[in-house]
């Protein structure tokens, strides 16, 4: 026989409490009267809430929300169906612009807190559209005989399950109203017990679906996916096992991947292995900020670290005398060049290093550098901040996907290295996520 629960059973009455601020992952901050913190799901800064913990530790406990008894201001009812199930989003019941307040405040806490550092001026935020922005996505598989068939969409929230998902509000809609129908073929396919994701790479040329695939699709399967590409004109590619046996399937006549940034009159192929911003309404005025900080001159010689295929490197080329883009990945070195070749950019030279294992010595080795643009994984570039010498550049721009990551460096480069945090500022990269992505500029006497 099950024991009811006593908080939700009505035996104990739960303690109010009021939620003082939103933490990284997007949950409300309060302390019981004992003083021991609570990290409450779904709270929101400035309301009286109760609620029911789920997980305890000696200091702190996690918490589902039971009853708002005072809403904020900035509560609003999520658009999306499947939010609270889905993992996908978690800030869908904050208002837009307040998602971006707290995130801006998370940045900043991150930076007092961790780095003890403070910048002398807040840039304004980055801002892009709130709902259909996500051009890459990675839809979860699964064949599930309990709920009639096929699943296809994000994992549930705290659980390996899959939501039971039919359209997704932050998905471009026309790859939104593929779900359902991705569930219809996949379930006909004879390796429907074989196919663990499906991902997504919409572009302005081109939709692409990359079919995950531990089993080798039959002669029908085939069939069948090539009639799902001709009816909702897409492209798909094959992966039988790792990123690198990804493979263009049908059509084999479509469009190239790639995306635009005619700002800077580019044109930047990829491929669906290849990391490039799943934002790309966010991306361009990301890079145009960059470039505003960095201000590249026709004298100057600048190091794009952490390169990629050359999001930023070749924007800078397009201004500065010369230009390197460090990069850890062959292929995306590889990439990167090509990339410079395909926009007749000549001025650029892209390597391979290990950034993370950066010492004074290889950082000295590759000349003087007046300025530097550094966009690290959510790791961070720690070696590299603390690589730099008297020689380094007097100005860093730093784009950062982790705020933890970003403070911590930025405290080697304002308490270790003479420089200034000039400024910093969120870009709205994820809307309705806790991700924050921002832009910072240190800068040190010459």
């Amino acid at each position: 026989m099950l024991t009811p629960n006593p908080i939700q059973s009505g035996a104990i009455k739960p303690e109010p409490v009021k939620i003082e601020s939103i933490d990284h992952e997007g949950r409300g901050v309060a302390h019981r009267s004992d003083g021991k913190t609570l990290f409450i799901d779904g709270a929101i800064t400035g309301e009286l809430v109760t609620c029911s913990s789920y997980r305890k530790k000696e200091h702190y406990e996690m918490a589902q929300l039971l009853r708002v008894i005072t809403p904020s201001a900035m509560r609003v009812t999520p658009r999306c169906p499947h939010f609270g199930v889905c993992g996908g989003c978690s800030l869908q019941h904050i208002e837009a612009s307040a998602q971006v307040a707290a995130k801006q405040r998370v940045l900043e806490d991150n930076l007092n807190h961790i780095g003890t550092v403070h910048a002398e001026y807040i840039l304004p935020a980055i801002h892009g559209p709130s709902w259909g922005y996500r051009t890459r996505a990675r839809l979860s598989v699964r064949l599930v005989e309990k709920k009639g068939g096929v699943l296809v969409g994000f994992h549930e929230r705290k659980n390996s399950f899959i939501a039971d998902m039919h359209a997704c509000a932050v998905l471009p809609p026309r790859i939104s109203a593929l779900i359902d129908p991705l569930r219809q073929l996949i379930v006909q396919l004879s390796i429907r017990a074989a196919v663990p994701q499906i991902e997504v790479v919409a572009t302005d040329d081109v939709d692409a679906l990359v079919l995950r695939h531990m089993a080798e699709p039959s002669e029908a399967d085939q069939d069948m996916l090539r009639q799902f590409a001709d009816q909702h004109h897409i492209q798909w590619w094959l992966q039988s096992k790792g990123p690198t046996t990804i493979i263009p399937f049908y059509p084999l006549d479509a469009a190239k991947l790639a995306y635009h940034l005619p700002e800077y009159h580019l044109v930047m192929p990829f491929k669906p292995s290849e990391f490039t911003q799943i934002n790309t309404a966010v991306n361009p005025i990301l890079i145009r900020r960059a470039m505003q900080l960095l201000a590249p001159a026709a004298h100057e010689r600048i190091a794009d670290m952490f390169c990629g295929i050359g999001n930023f490197t070749l924007p800078i080329a397009r201004h500065a005398g010369n230009v390197i883009g460090i990069e850890g990945s062959p292929e995306l070195v590889t990439r990167a060049t090509q990339n410079a070749t395909h926009n007749n950019i000549s001025n650029v030279q892209f390597s391979c290093a290990n950034l993370f294992e950066m010492t004074p010595e290889s950082l000295r080795a590759l000349g003087k550098i007046d300025k530097m643009l550094i966009d690290p994984p959510r790791d961070g570039a720690l070696a590299l901040a603390q690589a730099l010498d008297d020689e380094a550049p007097h100005r860093i721009v730093y784009v950062s996907c982790n705020p933890a990551s970003l403070a911590r460096d930025a405290a080697v480069l304002v308490h270790e290295k003479g420089y200034q945090l000039k400024a910093t500022g969120i870009a709205n990269m994820f809307p309705h996520t806790a991700h924050v992505e921002s832009i910072s500029v240190f800068e040190r006497e010459q």
